[in-house]
């Protein structure tokens, strides 16, 4: 029988298990990218984790309102955009300051349902660590400008996401998840053939895509619905504000990626102020679970 000091700490574990997944998922797609290209993978992955989220949730045994249908396909439609826009931000940005620029989304979107003065504090701490990273004047930052300009579309795209599913948090997470999941393959999948055409259609690329969506999208998922019916949410946004520091720990060994002194420190502001955010939110603003996005 699970001691109870063991299971208090099996959410924390399962929410840690699903960033690593996450991470270790998109640096295998990323390792695709001279093959298919940024948009061929993206529709690997959101392609793949649709059919498999379809095959375990069954979403259609559930009835669904014309309204919750349309809140669904804006769900969907930017959740897809903002997968396609993430990976043709990978093509020239290292993992772990992609996914730092990428959080400026979901952190605007929760402090400004937060609006507290401590807010202001999380704020400056945002700002410091883009204001490191991003390349707002000459020499200041050795980063691709239209790679960061497509991190920058995939955060807003991130906290339109979470805008829409609120719409829907009324429904069951496999149903809703699922339905959206099918929505952004139909946004990304053909973007993808286009790009990539008949290299998506060999064995090895199929069982890698099929791999690399388990990984990524139906393991971190389940770890994350898992983690979500046990902690607080204020407790799941510090865990998951890790992300982007796992992120760059995870790309050093997997993608050879290092980043400077200086881009390191951006990281620890941004995710210093995540985790200061879902700190001090107000429990009654109800969050969708956002690392499914990347």
């Amino acid at each position: 029988m699970t001691s109870p000091r063991l299971q208090q700490f099996i959410p924390l574990l399962a929410v840690f298990g699903a960033v690593t997944s996450l991470g270790i998922g998109t640096s295998w797609a990323k390792q695709l990218f001279p093959l298919l290209g940024a948009q061929g993978v993206s529709a690997l992955r959101v392609g793949f984790s649709a059919l498999l989220l379809l095959l375990l949730w069954r979403p259609w045994r559930w009835k669904l309102s014309r309204a919750d249908a349309l809140s669904i396909a804006k769900y969907g439609a930017a959740l897809g955009a903002m997968n396609l826009m993430f990976y043709m931000s990978l093509r020239t940005l290292p993992f772990g300051l992609a996914v730092a620029i990428e959080f400026s989304g979901p952190l605007a979107v929760a402090i400004f349902y937060s609006r507290r003065a401590v807010d202001f504090v999380w704020v400056a701490l945002a700002v410091l660590g883009l204001g490191m990273l991003l390349p707002l004047g000459i020499n200041s930052s050795t980063l691709d400008p239209v790679g960061v300009l497509y991190a920058l579309a995939a955060a807003v795209l991130w906290a339109m996401y979470i805008v829409f599913g609120k719409r829907i948090g009324h429904l069951h997470a496999g149903h809703s998840v699922s339905l959206g999941l099918t929505v952004a393959a139909l946004v990304v999948v053909p973007v993808g053939v286009v790009h990539a055409g008949a290299a998506l259609l060999s064995p090895q690329v199929l069982l890698i895509g099929v791999g690399v969506a388990a990984i990524s999208s139906a393991i971190p998922i389940s770890l994350e619905m898992m983690a979500l019916k046990r902690l607080p949410k204020e407790a799941f946004g510090i865990m998951i504000s890790m992300e982007p520091a796992v992120a760059a720990v995870l790309a050093i060994g997997l993608l050879d990626e290092h980043l400077s002194n200086g881009q390191w420190l951006a990281i620890g502001c941004i995710v210093a102020a995540s985790m200061g955010s879902a700190l001090t939110a107000r429990r009654q603003v109800a969050q969708a679970p956002e690392s499914v996005a990347t």
